[in-house]
């Protein structure tokens, strides 16, 4: 009987894993520049990335702590969704 339960549960493991890859990533970062094309920034695997600022009217500085959003796991739409 232990072996249908764990198996249940590996098979609900595998669908959470798998459903949490398709979405949105919230985390903090700093921005390490600020350039014509959007802010340096580091993704969550500590690599440097320019990204645009969504949040309108908002003056980012170096050093300046903010929110980054990567929707559905998709580095090419990483974006600053807020401040700190």
């Amino acid at each position: 009987m232990s072996n249908i339960s764990d198996e249940l549960l590996k098979a609900i493991k595998y669908a959470v894993d798998k459903k949490a890859i398709n979405c949105d990533r919230t985390y903090k970062s700093v921005v390490l520049g600020v350039t014509p094309k959007g802010c340096v920034v580091l993704d969550s695997g500590g690599k440097e990335r320019t990204v645009p600022c969504c949040i309108p009217g908002a003056v980012l500085k170096t050093g300046q702590r903010v929110w980054i959003k990567e929707p559905l796991g998709d580095l090419k739409g990483l974006h600053i969704c807020g401040l700190i």
